[in-house]
């Protein structure tokens, strides 16, 4: 018999003393003749929440709000708008870096405007961005000063701005007691120096600039009558009084409140006729449309002493 060698001896994990007893595992993988079934798992109660409209509305307005205010927040402490105008200055400092920066600044169609209010209504100065010029702004700046009646700004790349000023044409002056004012064709008043002016007819009264426009329109249709006005009183804030030659001592035509200008045109129409201007009448009222009243210069000057 042969003898039994250590190479013939298998000691299991199992074997072992104090080793807890498996079955064997025979060429299959199998535990023994019959395994044992698998134990199933055990699954977790899973736990759904279920809203209703009206929950899942209120939630979304709960957060909406949240968010609002969070916004309006940050919005009145300011934050967006720093951060916005922080970031548009840098751009701009860069844009200027590279050249695009105020060299020369150019003004035309300016005569009586002071050059110091149209630097104010630009608003910048040589050296700043010629970018960041606004140029709707200073349009606006510039038609609100007194004397300008249009403007335009252009911005010619890369440092040039140009402004074109359209100024108001004065047509009269504006008397109030000792006080003379520049009055255009629209009744603006052109405040500033009267020089060079001296000879407009003068307007007088109460609301007499706001009716300038209409007056001057009125006399203008009849150009060769109308260069011997040299002044308009308003009377009543109704209807003009017209001096003749002379703004003091010349002759007066009274017209009348209403239809001044079918007034008007006769007077001219008499006047080519018969030279009624001309005679030494005092005064001529035409406000009743049916009848000519005179009154000659003797009883004007009757009247005086």
């Amino acid at each position: 018999m042969r003898r039994v060698s250590s190479s013939d001896i298998v000691i299991t994990p199992d074997d072992r003393p104090g080793g807890v007893h498996r079955p064997r595992r025979d060429v299959t993988g199998m535990r023994g003749s019959e395994p044992k079934p698998a134990k199933p798992k055990r699954k977790l109660p899973r736990v759904r929440i279920r809203f209703t409209a009206l929950q899942k509305l209120i939630a979304g307005g709960v957060l909406t709000t949240a968010l609002l205010v969070a916004v309006g927040v940050l919005w009145h402490q300011g934050t967006p708008q720093r951060i916005v105008r922080e970031t548009g200055q840098s751009i701009l400092r860069l844009t200027a870096d590279a050249g695009f920066r105020i060299e020369e600044i150019t003004v035309s169609g300016r005569s009586r405007t002071p050059a110091d209010q149209i630097l104010a209504a630009l608003g910048v100065r040589h050296g700043d961005p010629i970018l960041g010029v606004n140029l709707a702004v200073v349009k606006d700046r510039l038609e609100a000063i007194p004397s300008v009646r249009v403007a335009a700004v252009e911005r010619r790349l890369p440092g040039a701005v140009h402004l074109a000023i359209v100024e108001r044409q004065p047509v009269a002056l504006w008397q109030q007691g000792k006080n003379f004012t520049l009055v255009d064709r629209d009744g603006h008043q052109i405040p500033g120096d009267i020089q060079g002016f001296e000879d407009l007819p003068l307007v007088v009264g109460d609301g007499a600039p706001a009716h300038a426009a209409e007056l001057m329109t009125m006399l203008a249709s009849e150009p060769k009558l109308a260069s011997r006005v040299k002044a308009a009183v308003r009377v009543g804030s109704r209807r003009w009084n017209l001096k003749f030659d002379d703004a003091e001592r010349g002759l007066e035509v009274r017209l009348p409140e209403s239809d001044a200008e079918a007034a008007w045109h006769r007077l001219a129409e008499l006047d080519r006729e018969r030279s009624l201007t001309s005679r030494r009448i005092a005064m001529i009222d035409l406000r009743l449309p049916d009848r000519l009243v005179l009154k000659p210069e003797h009883e004007q000057t009757a009247e005086r002493q």
